[in-house]
Order: C-alpha cells, then sequence, then structure tokens
C-alpha cells in the first residue's frame, strides 16, 4: 500500500515505521477473519484493514475528525490480526503512530478529556487507587452496580519469602495489580522461591507507561518507560538475571519500549537491553519446572488466553501446559483467540463493546464447568472476575497452591 505522508512526521522514525507497516499490508482483509471488533458490528472501519486506511489518509493529509477518532477508540490493540496476516504486518506499530497523529488533529471533547484524565492519574499512581479501593469497601453494601462491580475482592496476601538465592531477577510491582491485586506478586515470589530465586521489587519501578501513552498522554508514558528503564539498568548491572512482569498486558507494553523510544538514541539502546532480558513467569517455569508438593483439590479448570500473552510473544497455551503437568485440568475454550474486552482501560472507555466481549469469553470459558478461571494479566483478572460464576485467579496462583507445603 503506498502512502505520502504529509506533514514532518515523515522525516521521524515513527514517519518510517507508518510507512513501512503501510507498505507491507496488501489490503487482503484476512485480519477481519480475527478481529474481535468486526466480528461485533461487522462495520469494515471497525477492522484493522478498514482502519489502516484511516491511519493512512490522515498521514496524507486529509481532514481528520471524529469518525476516524471512534473507529481507532475502538480497537482493542489485541494483536489478533496480527497472528493471521499473510504479509507480516505489525498493525499495532501504525496503531500507535496514527493514534498519537489523530489526537493532535481532533481535539477531543473536554468531558473525554477530563475522563480519560482522571483514569490516568488514580492508576499510575498505585496508592491513589489502593486508597481509593479501600474506602469503598466498607460501603459496598451501598454503592450503584456499576461501582459495586469495578470494586475488586480482598485477597489476602499471604506470607513472602525471606531466603536469598544466588540466582535474582527484578519483578514489575506495577500500577494497578499494586493497589488491586498485590496477592499475585507474593505468590510469583513465592513460586519461583521454591525453584531457586529470589524475585524482588525493584525500587524506583512503577507504571510501565501503557495507560498514558494510550490515553493521550504519549509524553508522560515515555517519561515512566525511562524511569522503569534506569531502575531496571541498575538492577541488571548488579547482576539481576532478568525483568519479570507477570501482567501481561504491561509486558507486552514495555517490549514496545524500543519503538516508542526509537527518537531517543540513549534510552532506545538501554530499552533494547530491557527488552532482551524481559520474560514472564511462564518461560522461567518452563525451564525451571517447580515440583508440587500435593495434587490440585479442584483440578478441573479453564484458562484463557489473554491477548498479550497469546499474540505478541506466543506464548498463549503456555500456561495451561504447565497447569496440566502439574495435575490440572484444563478444559477446551472454544475462539480462544478473541478477547474478553478488558485491554487496558477500554473497558472503561468503551463499556458496551467490552460488555458483550466480555459475555461471549465467559461463556466460552464456563462451558466445560470449570472450578476456576486462571489468565496471565490483571486487567483480563478484574474484567471476567466482575461478571464470571466461578473464581478468576492469576494462574501463578494455581502453582503457588500446589508448593506450600
Amino acid at each position: 500500500m503506498r502512502c505520502d505522508i504529509e506533514s514532518p512526521l515523515a522525516q521521524t522514525v515513527a514517519g518510517a515505521t507508518a510507512q513501512a507497516v503501510l507498505s507491507a499490508c496488501v489490503h487482503c482483509g484476512m485480519c477481519n477473519a480475527t478481529c474481535p471488533t468486526y466480528h461485533l458490528t461487522g462495520d469494515e472501519l471497525d477492522g484493522p484493514r478498514g482502519r489502516i486506511y484511516l491511519i493512512k489518509q490522515a498521514l496524507e493529509g486529509e481532514p481528520v475528525g471524529r469518525l476516524t477518532q471512534n473507529h481507532l477508540d475502538r480497537c482493542l490493540s489485541c494483536r489478533a490480526c496480527e497472528t493471521t496476516c499473510p504479509s507480516g504486518v505489525e498493525y499495532h506499530r501504525l496503531l500507535d503512530v496514527g493514534r498519537e497523529v489523530v489526537a493532535h488533529q481532533a481535539p477531543r471533547p473536554w468531558s473525554e478529556r477530563l475522563f480519560r484524565g482522571a483514569i490516568r492519574a488514580l492508576c499510575i499512581e498505585p496508592w491513589r487507587l489502593a486508597t481509593l479501593i479501600a474506602l469503598g469497601r466498607p460501603f459496598r453494601f451501598a454503592l450503584p452496580a456499576i461501582l459495586k462491580g469495578k470494586l475488586p475482592p480482598k485477597v489476602e496476601i499471604g506470607s513472602r519469602p525471606t531466603r536469598v538465592h544466588e540466582r535474582r531477577m527484578s519483578l514489575l510491582k506495577g500500577c494497578v495489580q499494586s493497589a488491586t491485586a498485590p496477592h499475585i506478586n507474593a505468590a510469583n515470589q513465592r513460586v519461583f522461591d521454591k525453584v531457586g530465586v529470589t524475585l524482588t521489587e525493584t525500587p524506583g519501578v512503577g507504571c510501565c507507561g501503557a495507560l498514558s501513552f494510550h490515553l493521550d498522554a504519549p509524553d508522560e508514558g515515555r517519561a515512566l518507560a525511562r524511569r522503569n528503564i534506569d531502575a531496571w539498568i541498575g538492577e541488571l548491572d548488579a547482576g539481576a538475571e532478568a525483568v519479570i512482569v507477570n501482567a501481561s498486558g504491561c509486558a507486552a507494553f514495555i517490549r514496545d519500549y524500543p519503538d516508542i523510544l526509537a527518537e531517543d538514541p540513549v534510552y532506545a539502546a538501554r530499552a533494547r537491553r530491557v527488552v532482551e532480558n524481559l520474560r514472564d513467569p511462564i518461560e522461567v517455569l518452563e525451564t525451571t519446572p517447580p515440583t508440587p508438593h500435593r495434587t490440585p483439590a479442584r483440578p478441573r479448570i479453564a484458562v484463557h488466553q489473554s491477548c498479550t500473552l497469546r499474540n505478541g510473544p506466543r506464548l498463549g497455551d503456555a500456561p495451561a501446559r504447565l497447569l496440566a503437568s502439574l495435575g490440572y485440568d484444563p478444559q477446551p475454550v472454544a475462539d480462544a483467540h478473541l478477547c474478553c474486552g478488558s485491554a487496558g482501560a477500554y473497558s472503561l472507555l468503551q463499556p458496551t463493546m467490552a460488555g458483550k466481549l466480555r459475555a461471549d469469553k465467559i461463556t466460552a470459558l464456563t462451558a466445560g464447568a470449570p472450578q476456576a478461571i486462571y489468565t496471565a494479566n490483571i486487567g483480563c483478572w478484574m474484567h471476567l472476575g466482575e461478571k464470571s460464576p466461578v473464581p478468576v485467579r492469576h494462574w501463578i496462583e494455581a502453582v503457588d497452591d500446589l508448593l506450600d507445603a
């Protein structure tokens, strides 16, 4: 696909990225076959091919308005389209460029700007969200249904290991996860302790920057990325073997640090070093499998393949394989490639679309009558847990359940 970029963007790395992605697209439309939003609406502009044309028009200087913005906003950034593209089009890289261009050309109404700003302010500093949750839980009974559903359950954190091993890795504490589900990191630390790895939350590392970057504050997202990179480089220099991220949505954005910092000659190189050492916990446990001390008490499970684990690093079925090796019985899940509708802040910004996707996903996940649903991402954990008839947990908790003897 030919594109003549009509702006100063043409002389930038971002412009070159957009040009390369567009040039690879042969507009065959095979991407639409796996696009969740196209499945829901049947609208060409709600599929990857249509959005690519909208971004192309914006880059070529065509007038941009709410139509373009709305259809780009409806994209989940799930990257399912990339798994079926015969030309290897890296759609998400073009989408990042396109959204930033469109945001400059089509200013949002003040109400949208306020809502997006509030989400950023609340979530990127975990203490704010944690405080709000702590204040809300005692009054859960009096909250409106829409707010009651968003209030996550309180889960006991449990003990954290105190042993120090020769092998050491750095764990992303996170922002939303550290406020809503700190028990996940604690479980991860206990599991790694059992396989001889000390896992520590690195001081100075906070929000990965994804929320800011995808909510019209890309410079804020880049600043958060630089802060994390500085802290992680210090850890790697001090002997840390890897950077562990158990929230697959955060890991997906961190893998894009070299792209979002491509114009920064210092941090682009540092970002590449971080990404080279980035690991999902499943990658460590596949090579260093834990030894269970008991059999699962509730073995019949369903494993939700979060898009950010399935479509980026292509590790979607790895947690289910590990859990099966430990005695669990993962049930088949139809249409595993379809997104649950969480997608960062998407469930807040596009509640109707997100709700339909969640309903379909829960139907698929519960078809085999599982006793619990396991996932790899904090957003999926919160979104599915709001309506699921069975408990939703992070898959690392299933491993931890068998090792706590």
